[in-house]
């Protein structure tokens, strides 16, 4: 994989865009149409655009807003909300404070994480359990919490109806994933990118080469070029330019766990060369802590990985990354 910027590492080409409209009436053939389209994009790259998702444009367009408010505050407010205070990785990540390419330098973004609302007093928290715990929100932006825990709601339902689809895509059941489905660990994540310098240190990027950890993210991007996908196959950068209201999915580790590697993982980055301020909305959703991730009915070989529960398969992915 290429990790300088020269002419041969620029996107050529595009994902899928598949239509989700119709599958809310559950129709057996228009589900079963849907499921093909994701099916064969997960063979491929894992990853593809959805539109037809019913998630409001208001909200999305609320979600950017509050974002952009929140990276435009003093660096002693938003520095006050370090993720370090809190035990649920939960609050602020400063500039470059992430490095997910090893051996290139820290990404040019800083980022926001929050999840499900979990007072100190709930089981789970009192338990130790993995990312589970209470959000910091910042006290100068009235909006923040109702308008983050509202979109959350919501794409938390649209990756529910996703890994419905996904079962349907291997010849599971519709119902397959419900299990994994309940309660859910589910992180989101808003990410501001400054302009990509013009004397950036070598292999600098706003976000590094990686692949992610979990089950789904759905990402919401704003206007701004720079999501990038790697083609093994053909040994190039694909472009995720966004599609306006849509959100890019791809299949995390444990998918491709999951399904003996019949679906895939792929390394992305970003590098912002809009010549503005990007910001971008990642929504990583890993499923239930509890559920055994053990090779799916289907594949003609033997299983590559041992069972393993969603949270351990968790923690030793963070332990790989931050050890």
């Amino acid at each position: 994989m290429p990790t300088s910027l020269d002419a041969r590492d620029l996107p050529s080409t595009s994902l899928p865009i598949i239509d989700l409209s119709g599958a809310e009436s559950g129709d057996p053939q228009r589900l079963a149409e849907i499921a093909a389209e994701i099916g064969s994009a997960c063979r491929d790259k894992g990853f593809f655009y959805v539109v037809g998702h019913g998630i409001d444009p208001a909200l999305q367009a609320a979600m950017f807003e509050q974002s952009r408010q929140f990276f435009a505050l003093p660096e002693a407010d938003k520095l006050a909300l370090h993720k370090a205070n809190s035990s649920a990785n939960r609050g602020y990540e400063p500039l470059r404070g992430q490095v997910l390419e090893a051996g290139t330098p820290p990404d040019l973004k800083e980022g926001f994480y929050m999840g499900p609302e979990l007072g100190a007093e709930h089981p789970s928290v009192q338990a130790g359990r993995f990312n589970h715990g209470p959000n910091q929100w910042p006290q100068a932006l009235p909006e923040f919490r109702e308008v983050n825990l509202r979109y959350l709601e919501a794409v938390s339902d649209l990756a529910q109806r996703l890994m419905g689809l996904m079962a349907l895509s291997l010849g599971l059941p519709h119902s397959h994933f419900d299990d994994y489905c309940h309660d859910p660990l589910t992180t989101l994540r808003l990410l501001h990118y400054p302009p990509q310098p013009a004397n950036a240190a070598p292999g600098e990027k706003g976000c590094g080469a990686h692949s992610d950890f979990g089950g789904l993210t759905l990402l919401l991007q704003d206007g701004s070029d720079g999501l990038q996908v790697w083609d093994q196959d053909n040994g190039e950068w694909l472009s995720g330019t966004p599609v306006p209201g849509a959100y890019v999915i791809n299949l995390g580790d444990m998918i491709a766990r999951w399904t003996n590697d019949r679906y895939h993982s792929t390394l992305h980055r970003v590098i912002n060369t809009s010549g503005g301020e990007r910001y971008s909305i990642p929504f990583f959703y890993s499923g239930n802590p509890d559920h055994l991730v053990e090779c799916l009915p289907g594949s003609d070989e033997p299983p590559r990985y041992p069972a393993v529960t969603v949270e351990e398969h968790l923690r030793e992915m963070y332990r790989r990354t931050y050890a």
